[in-house]
Formats: structure tokens, sequence, C-alpha cells
């Protein structure tokens, strides 16, 4: 099973990325999606998630209103939109999935709840 997060990079405050996390191995088609980050010095905290059919969607508030999680369930990949960039953005983007709750209502917003891990991709916002 694989999670292969891209799309980060170096962009300026106020501008946007638009991060993806494509699937393989699995079909996590039924099961809920999430973003987390990692700032340097800092824990790991939940940015997005959304449950199996996009129809559940919840965000941390320090992104709510600049970014949007959405899914492609056909495409097994799951994309991050991330809009008016802060310098305090600047962290490594991880994609998680759930593997354990299926078609739950629910979204996940705690690292424990999900079961497999991308391997990161570094956004650097600057100032």
């Amino acid at each position: 099973v694989q999670l292969q997060a891209s799309g980060g990079g170096l962009v300026q405050a106020g501008g946007s990325l638009r991060l993806s996390c494509a699937t393989s191995g699995r079909t996590f088609s039924n099961y809920g999606m999430g973003w987390f980050r990692q700032a340097p010095g800092k824990e790991r905290e939940f940015v997005a998630g959304i449950n199996w059919n996009g129809a559940k969607i919840y965000y941390s508030d320090s992104v709510k209103g600049r970014f949007t999680i959405s899914r492609d369930n056909a495409k097994n990949t799951v994309y991050l939109e991330m809009n008016s960039l802060k310098p305090e953005d600047t962290a490594v983007y991880y994609c998680a999935a759930e593997g354990r709750r299926w078609r739950s209502a629910v979204v996940a917003d705690n690292g424990l709840q999900y079961d497999y891990w991308g391997q990161g991709t570094l956004v650097t916002v600057s100032s």
C-alpha cells in the first residue's frame, strides 16, 4: 500500500498550491482520508479530513476558509487546495487513509484513527 503525496513547493505569502495524494495497493474509496502537517519543532497536527464519499468534511480552525479538501475515488486520489497561504502554513504535509471504519459518516481528525500514511511533501511559504 502506498500513498504518494505531491504538489508541495515554495510559494509567496498569499499564494496557492494544490497537493495531491495518489493511493495504490488497495482501494480507499470506502474509507476516510485526511491531511496532516508538521512544522519544524512542532507536533503533527490535523489539517483536513473527508469521509468516504465526500459528504462530510472537517477542517482545523487554522485553515478553515482557505483550504479545500476533495477526493476523486475513481482516480484513488485526494486533494488539498490551499489558498491565501501564510508563512505559518510552512510544514511537511502528509496524507493519510483510514482502514478500519468502512463508509463512516464521521470524519476522523486524530492521527490514531488513520492506518496508512504518505511520505510527506514540503510546503514553504515565504513572507
